[in-house]
C-alpha cells in the first residue's frame, strides 16, 4: 500500500533546511544568550524589511501579537473596555480571543462565499459610535480587499489591525502583508508558511510610538529594567526560535512560489460534481500585483464528513477549518443567537487538502484522483 500523504509533513519540511538550521541553533546555544539578543533583533529587522514595514517586535505568539496591538490601542488612544472591534466571522477563534483578551468586543462580520473572506460590502453596516477598529483576517493565505477595507477605515476613524497569521508573504497591489494596515499581528506557529520550531509570533506597524508601547507592554510593561509604565505581560520571541525563522525567511517566496503551482494543480485537475474549489481569480491569485500563499486550499463539501473518510481510506490526511464557528463555541456563548449562515456553510463544509510545498507530483495526482473518484 502506498505511503499516507500527510497533511503537512514538518519533518520533511524540517530536514529541507539542513544543514543550515542545525548550524543556525547550535551557534545560539553555544552563545550562552537566549532572551533579546542578537538573533531576535536580526530576525525583527529581516522580517521588517521582508514585510516593507518600519518596524518588527517579536513576540510569543500569534495571539499575543494582536492582544498586544488591540492593548496598546487601548493606552495610547483611549478607547474602552467593550469598544467594539469588527471581525470575519469564520476565523480562527485566536482572531475573537485576542479581542476579548483586550477587553473590547467583537463584532462579527460575514464572510464572501466566493472567497471566505470579509465582505467588504456588509462592513460599513455595523460600525457605530463605539467601533474603534477593523480586523480583516487574510484567511487560508489570500489577502482581503485591503484598499476597500481603507477607505471604510478613514471614514470613520477606525484603526485597521490585520491577522496576517495564515499569510506571510501574501502580496496585495504589489505590497506584501505586514505593511498594508495600522498594524498587524503574525503567528510563527510550525504548520504556517512561516514555521517557527515552537511557539512565536510578531507585529509590524510603521507606528513608533505603537511600537514603542507593544515592546514595553510585552516585557512585563517595562520601559526599562525594573521600572513598569504597563500593567504588561511577559511575550518575548526566543533567541532559538528567531534564529530558526531567519533560516526559513530566505526560503519563503520560493516556498510560496511551489504552493502556488501545488494549487494550481489542484484547481486545474479535480473535478467532481459534489465538491466545490476555492474561487481563483489568476489576476489575485497568481500575478505579480497580488499573490495567494495558499496556507491552505479549501474545498468544500456537502457531504463533507464522507469525503474525509474516503481520503482518509485513500491513505489521505485531510483538516477541517474550522469544524466549530466562534459564535458556536462554549466560550462565547453570548453570541450563539447570532444570525451569520454564511460563516456556518463554510464550517459545515470546508475540507483542507495536503498543502506544502514539498508535495511531489505524484503525491498531488493521487490527491486529485481520491477526490474526483468519491461519490456521497
Amino acid at each position: 500500500m502506498a505511503e499516507e500523504i500527510q497533511f503537512l509533513d514538518l519533518k520533511k519540511i524540517s530536514d529541507s533546511f539542513e544543514p543550515e538550521m542545525s548550524e543556525a541553533i547550535l551557534r545560539v546555544v553555544k552563545s550562552g544568550w537566549y532572551l533579546q539578543g542578537h538573533s531576535v533583533k536580526n530576525f525583527e529587522q529581516e522580517f521588517a524589511d521582508y514585510c516593507g514595514s518600519r518596524f518588527c517586535i517579536g513576540v510569543g505568539n500569534g495571539l499575543d501579537a494582536l492582544t498586544l496591538i488591540l492593548t496598546a490601542y487601548k493606552h495610547l488612544l483611549g478607547w474602552n473596555d467593550d469598544d467594539e472591534v469588527i471581525v470575519s466571522a469564520n476565523t480562527y477563534i485566536a482572531s475573537v480571543l485576542a479581542i476579548t483578551k483586550a477587553g473590547l468586543k467583537p463584532v462579527a462580520c460575514e464572510p464572501s462565499l466566493d472567497d471566505y473572506l470579509i465582505d467588504v460590502g456588509l462592513i460599513e453596516q455595523l460600525v457605530n459610535n463605539r467601533t474603534r477598529a477593523i480586523m480583516p483576517v487574510h484567511l487560508y493565505g489570500r489577502c482581503c480587499d485591503m484598499t476597500s477595507i481603507a477607505e471604510i477605515a478613514h471614514k470613520h476613524n477606525l484603526k485597521v489591525v490585520d491577522d496576517c497569521a495564515q499569510a506571510h508573504g501574501a502580496v496585495f497591489n504589489k505590497k506584501k502583508v505586514g505593511c498594508l494596515a495600522d498594524a498587524s499581528g503574525f503567528s510563527f506557529y510550525p504548520g504556517k508558511n512561516l514555521g517557527a520550531l515552537g511557539d512565536g509570533g510578531a507585529v509590524t506597524t510603521n507606528d513608533e510610538l505603537l511600537a514603542t508601547a507593544i515592546r514595553q507592554i510585552a516585557n512585563y510593561g517595562s520601559e526599562r529594567k525594573y521600572v513598569n509604565k504597563y500593567k504588561g505581560i511577559n511575550s518575548r520571541l526566543d533567541e532559538i526560535q528567531a534564529a530558526a525563522l531567519s533560516v526559513k525567511l530566505k526560503r519563503l517566496d520560493k516556498d510560496n512560489a511551489a504552493r502556488r503551482r501545488v494549487a494550481e494543480a489542484f484547481t486545474k485537475c479535480i473535478s467532481n460534481p459534489f465538491v466545490t474549489l476555492p474561487y481563483i481569480d489568476v489576476c489575485r491569485d497568481f500575478s505579480g500585483d497580488e499573490r495567494n500563499v495558499f496556507h491552505i486550499y479549501p474545498i468544500r463539501c456537502e457531504h463533507r464528513d464522507e469525503l474525509q473518510k474516503h481520503l482518509k481510506a485513500n491513505g489521505i490526511n485531510t483538516l477541517i477549518h474550522y469544524p466549530i464557528p466562534f459564535h458556536k463555541q462554549n466560550a462565547y456563548n453570548e453570541c450563539a443567537d447570532l444570525h451569520l449562515p454564511i460563516t456556518e456553510i463554510i464550517h459545515n463544509e470546508e475540507l483542507s487538502l495536503p498543502m506544502s510545498p514539498l508535495l511531489t507530483e505524484s503525491e498531488i495526482e493521487r490527491i486529485v484522483a481520491a477526490v474526483n473518484s468519491f461519490r456521497p
